[in-house]
């Protein structure tokens, strides 16, 4: 029996199912081959990540130290790193404030450590040995951005020198409701008990921050500014003594900005150094020292950076004009608050420590 050809269902015709089916197959294997340039992107994303980590590491893991002392209730341990070559080191207020009998480990070996200056009110402490030591090189933390990759180096638990990659997460002001003593740099990098005083670095391995405190299961943590610290050492250098000014004016919203600034004087406080400098209750602050203001909580970080006992020029608009008055700063009446810190052996959460419930509105 004959049969008559079917072109529809020839060899070189497929069937529609057919013809589906291995279209399919070509999108797939396309898409599979377009996704290999990714993967590989990704991949030496990480190997280059990876590869700054190391590098940061190798080159300032050895100014990085762990700090043994003895406080009223236990022994403590925490993380340090030098800032000059004559055995200087910054820590935390938690590991180098209110304790004594310090031992630094360095290259091996054990040091006897005296606390040069410790401040409760930035959370920083200052310690020394008598050696020769490698430095930390300072950066600056207002080149930081939210999502800017950072690493720290501490020592965990018990565990040896280690570092950590994460990224800056927000510059807060207060946490749960309490307010800290100048901004803090929230970071999402994971911290345990010893690593109180670590050095926050950027990736060119300058620090830029003190680990002083963590959060909620150790999953992220605070800094406090590097600025912050080494104004508390310009304090030592130039007085034996840190020295935290104010010039006595009270600060609140004002309804409607002024040259970019919502931050109204409301009160010019008796017996201050305001009171007889001119500033009127009504003027608008733009500026003090070298803080720029656009709101009442920006004093704080303003009040922070004013020493006792410097003149502190102070920008203000007044009408139709801008005003700057030169203000001798005296010391800060709240010089002995505490602000939020967490004990380097402290459980899984930060320790707030008699924080003001508002802001500090008064440089």
């Amino acid at each position: 029996m004959s049969r008559v050809s079917d072109f529809r269902r020839a060899p070189g015709f497929p069937s529609r199912a057919r013809f589906a089916l291995i279209s399919r197959l070509s999108l797939a294997l396309s898409l599979s081959f377009a996704a290999v340039p990714l993967f590989y992107a990704q991949e030496q994303s990480a190997i280059t990540i990876s590869r700054q980590v190391k590098d940061i590491f190798g080159r300032t893991a050895n100014a990085v130290v762990r700090i043994h002392g003895d406080d009223e209730h236990s022994e403590i341990s925490g993380t340090g790193f030098f800032i000059d070559p004559t055995g200087t080191l910054y820590t935390a207020y938690t590991v180098g404030g209110e304790a004594d009998n310090f031992l630094i480990e360095f290259n091996g070996k054990k040091y006897p450590a005296r606390q040069v200056l410790a401040d409760i009110r930035s959370g920083t402490a200052i310690l020394k040995i008598d050696a020769v030591t490698p430095v930390l090189p300072i950066g600056k933390s207002e080149e930081l951005e939210v999502a800017t990759p950072v690493v720290s180096i501490g020592y965990p638990l018990d565990l040896g020198k280690t570092p950590s990659f994460g990224m800056v997460a927000g510059f807060d002001r207060k946490y749960l409701g309490r307010y800290f003593s100048t901004t803090h740099v929230r970071v999402n990098l994971p911290t345990q008990r010893g690593e109180a005083g670590a050095p926050l670095l950027n990736m060119k391995g300058e620090v830029i921050g003190i680990v002083v405190s963590s959060l909620e299961n150790n999953s992220s943590c605070y800094a406090v500014p590097i600025e912050a610290a080494e104004k508390i050492r310009s304090d030592f250098v130039r007085f034996g003594e840190a020295r935290h000014g104010w010039v006595g004016i009270n600060v609140s919203e004002a309804p409607a900005p002024v040259e970019g600034s919502r931050a109204e004087m409301t009160q010019i406080m008796e017996g201050t150094p305001a009171a007889s400098s001119g500033i009127k209750s009504g003027d608008i602050l733009l500026q003090v020292g070298r803080t720029k203001v656009t709101q009442p909580e920006d004093v704080l970080d303003a009040s922070f950076f004013i020493t006792a006992g410097d003149t502190v020029p102070i920008t203000v608009v007044r009408g139709d004009e801008k005003l700057t008055f030169n203000v001798q700063a005296e010391l800060h009446p709240a010089s002995e608050r505490r602000p939020l810190i967490a004990s380097p052996l402290s459980p899984n959460r930060a320790v707030p420590l008699k924080l003001d419930s508002e802001a500090q509105r008064t440089p």
